[in-house]
């Protein structure tokens, strides 16, 4: 079976307008975000070992984010220039043809509208939405990421940082 675990990055700044979209930094809500939902994914099963994202700074700060908010971990992971995708098909892409065939598990981070249709795409359960923050595990009964197709794949676990609204995320 192969996992794969997405998380969107966390809420951006839109503070300094001159910066390109690449480089912008996460917002104080998305920091915020990122602590409450760290402890959450792992909870739910997230396995951390080996982790590709896009090269944007939203993106890139998120995963150190959640990472640094999960006690004793220390994980290290991969830029994919190929993840400053907005496109399910060029995610689908990278699926297939850049996730290493032996692993079982990969965390993606990156970004939507790619995220959200993907998992509608290529799961079993239409998501509404796919905010800021969110994690989608979803799995596909194959030995082989080639396998990744439309409706392929079981969504076994989603969160948002609204589902967890109860520890407190605050505004910004």
């Amino acid at each position: 079976m192969k996992t794969l675990h997405l998380i969107r990055h966390a809420k951006s700044s839109w503070k300094d307008e001159t910066l390109a979209d690449i480089d912008r930094p996460l917002a104080p809500r998305g920091i915020r975000a990122c602590a409450v939902m760290a402890p959450e994914i792992a909870k739910a099963g997230c396995d951390f070992s080996t982790i590709f994202t896009s090269p944007a700074t939203r993106a890139r700060e998120t995963i150190e984010r959640i990472i640094g908010n999960l006690e004793g971990a220390c994980f290290t992971w991969t830029v994919a220039e190929k993840l400053y995708t907005f496109s399910a098909h060029d995610l689908l892409t990278f699926c297939q043809n850049d996730l290493p065939a032996s692993i079982n598990q990969a965390v993606v981070v990156g970004h939507n509208p790619a995220f959200h249709d993907f998992c509608n795409q290529m799961g079993d359960t239409a998501i509404e939405k796919l905010p800021t923050c969110a994690y989608a595990r979803l799995e596909l009964d194959a030995d082989s990421w080639d396998f990744i197709g439309p409706g392929r794949m079981r969504l076994t676990e989603f969160l948002t940082p609204k589902m967890l609204k109860n520890k407190n995320l605050g505004t910004g």
